[in-house]
């Protein structure tokens, strides 16, 4: 299996080991619903987000990446709404894996590239959690209202779930 070496400000030196085909062999409790190219395209993240390790990851995941490159900007998400904490939030809480510095979603990339780890089972857990907000809008919105609960529905979409069907 390759081997990918990450060369950025915040892993200098890190490498790992891809171990899965790609988009195949995911955990049976983990059944995504948006690639992250996908979420990219979908305007799911509104700030500078990995915006300086794109190198690690497959060229035509960026072509047409909705990123903000120089500050937060909440209104190009795909819901117009700031339905996340902040990096730094998450750090202090010791909620970021040591291995992907960026959070969930730069380990939803290695993952969903072929990389496993032990953080794996952790981040299913807790992007199944994350699923009560679905409900949430299943139980409270009428059938494909987009305005109703869009903190809600941003935050789903950051977990790759596609709350854009309900």
């Amino acid at each position: 299996m390759e081997t990918i070496h990450v060369h950025d400000k915040m892993q200098q030196n890190y490498s790992y080991k891809l171990t899965q085909p790609m988009w195949e062999n995911f955990d049976p409790e983990f059944q995504p619903h948006l690639t992250p190219k996908q979420m990219l395209e979908i305007w799911v993240f509104w700030w500078k987000y990995m915006t300086d390790c794109q190198d690690e990851f497959p060229v035509d995941r960026w072509e047409n990446a909705k990123l903000s490159p120089f500050k937060k900007n909440p209104k190009i998400n795909f819901f117009g709404v700031d339905a996340s904490l902040s990096l730094k939030y998450w750090q202090e809480k010791w909620r970021i894996y040591h291995e992907d510095p960026r959070g969930w979603f730069q380990r939803y990339c290695r993952y969903y590239m072929w990389r496993r780890c032990p953080d794996d089972t952790r981040q299913i857990k807790r992007r199944k959690a994350i699923k009560r907000h679905w409900m949430a809008l299943v139980k409270n919105c009428h059938s494909m209202d987009r305005d109703c609960r869009t903190k809600q529905r941003q935050a789903l979409l950051h977990r790759a779930y596609d709350s854009r069907k309900i």
